[in-house]
C-alpha cells in the first residue's frame, strides 16, 4: 500500500543531534519516522528502500524515473510529521523533485 512521504529538511540542529544516535553522523541518506514506525526507538538503524509513486499536491510529475533511495532511520518525527517517513533533502532529491515537497511513496525494509 502506498504510504505518504514528505521532504524532511535536515537543519544544523538535527545534524548535530538525533533521537537515535545523538551526535554521531550517518551521512545524508537518512530519515525520521513517525509513531507508525518508531516503535519506542526500535526503528533506529533500520534501513528502508523508498520509491516515489507520484505527487501528493499540485506538483506535476515529481518522480525521477523510478529511482529509489535507501535511507537509514536516525530520528523520531513527532507531531509535526506530515507522513510516516520523512526523508533528508538529499534522499528526497534522489527520488523526486524537491520542489514537490510532498509525494506518495512506497517503502520496504531492507
Amino acid at each position: 500500500m502506498p504510504i505518504r512521504g514528505r521532504l524532511f529538511s535536515l537543519n544544523l540542529l538535527i545534524l548535530l543531534t538525533s533521537a537515535c544516535y545523538g551526535t554521531q553522523s550517518y551521512g545524508n541518506m537518512v530519515a525520521g519516522v513517525s509513531d507508525a514506525l518508531w516503535n519506542n526507538g526500535r526503528a533506529c538503524g533500520k534501513s528502508y528502500r523508498v520509491k516515489c509513486l507520484g505527487g501528493a499536491n499540485e506538483a506535476p510529475h515529481p518522480c525521477k524515473n523510478g529511482n529509489t533511495a535507501v535511507v537509514k532511520v536516525v530520528d523520531y518525527c513527532k507531531a509535526r510529521c506530515q507522513g510516516i517517513i520523512n526523508l533528508s533533502k538529499y534522499a528526497f532529491s534522489t527520488i523526486a523533485d524537491p520542489d514537490a515537497g510532498i509525494i506518495q511513496v512506497e517503502f520496504n525494509e531492507v
